[in-house]
């Protein structure tokens, strides 16, 4: 009888011993989880703390795989970006052109006068709201965001032109881009009229089975604020630019369509004038009738 409580006593110290390893083993791998791994709730879409160190991952590999860099190329302004803005920002790309190629940051770079600039489509995180994705609003799907905007995060895009003097960049000035998703391209274009340089930036318009462009005239130089004039093309809407009055302003022609659903047709144009006093664009049939851009 002793020997079966010896034995019972045994076991009993035996299984105290196998849960106190258990505890300390257990213990020292949350601490270590605490210092290394993010809560549940730090999704990089919620937590800037991890979407900054995925993005500064993300740039490293991007540098390891570029080889050499040189100074103040899209690397540079993707740091830059990264540095100097706040959280959830980001230089965006242009939209893939195929399936399988690989997207190009959505920069355009342009000397003037021997000074090197580089304009940039930069997208900023509503605050207050999940940070954005850039996935979510780039591409001809991603224009129907414009419809409800803040289950993914709301964007707010800027037309931004760098200056690059040696290997360091600074901002010049930013213009707001009235959309919130949908973006295609960047290209640098001259006006056919006066040769001004303007930069435009092309968003799609699936709702429309379009495309709108935000042009951004270069009217006082480089470095000084733009003039934006939008335009747009689809199956039953177009504006174009236009040189009506002939003044260093572009104005436009709203063209108006009869939709017949089988059938569509140009039914007349009406010209728009920019007036400086003002600074809006009127109807010259109707001046009551006014647009900001």
């Amino acid at each position: 009888m002793k020997r079966f409580f010896l034995f019972l006593l045994l076991i009993l110290l035996i299984v105290l011993f196998i849960f106190w390893i258990k505890s300390c083993f257990s213990s020292t791998n949350v601490d270590d989880e605490t210092s290394t791994a993010y809560t549940p709730d730090e999704q990089a879409e919620f937590s800037p703390r991890k979407d900054e160190d995925i993005q500064r991952y993300n740039l490293g590999v991007e540098k390891q795989q570029s080889g050499s860099q040189s100074p103040c190329d899209t690397l540079a302004v993707k740091e830059y970006v990264l540095n100097h803005y706040p959280a959830g920002t980001y230089l965006v790309d242009f939209d893939k052109t195929t399936t399988y190629n690989v997207p190009k940051p959505a920069v355009v770079y342009y000397n003037d006068g021997g000074k090197q600039y580089i304009f940039g489509v930069v997208a900023r995180s509503k605050p207050g709201e999940r940070l954005i994705e850039p996935k979510n609003i780039v591409g001809y799907n991603q224009s129907f965001i414009n419809l409800d905007s803040t289950e993914l995060g709301t964007a707010f895009f800027y037309l931004t032109l760098f200056e690059c003097q040696g290997s360091n960049l600074s901002v010049v000035w930013e213009a707001p881009i009235p959309d919130h998703g949908g973006l295609n391209t960047i290209r640098m274009n001259k006006w056919i009229n006066l040769g001004t340089p303007y930069v435009s930036v092309n968003f799609h318009y699936a709702r429309g089975i379009g495309h709108i462009d935000y042009n951004y005239f270069l009217i006082n130089g480089i470095t000084n604020p733009s003039h934006l004039l939008m335009t747009y093309k689809g199956i039953n809407y177009q504006r174009t630019i236009a040189n009506i009055n002939g003044d260093q302003y572009p104005d436009y022609y709203e063209y108006i369509y009869y939709d017949y659903g089988k059938k569509v047709e140009l039914a007349d144009s009406v010209a728009f004038l920019w007036s400086t006093k003002d600074s809006l664009y009127y109807n010259t049939r109707n001046k009551n009738q006014t647009r900001p851009y």
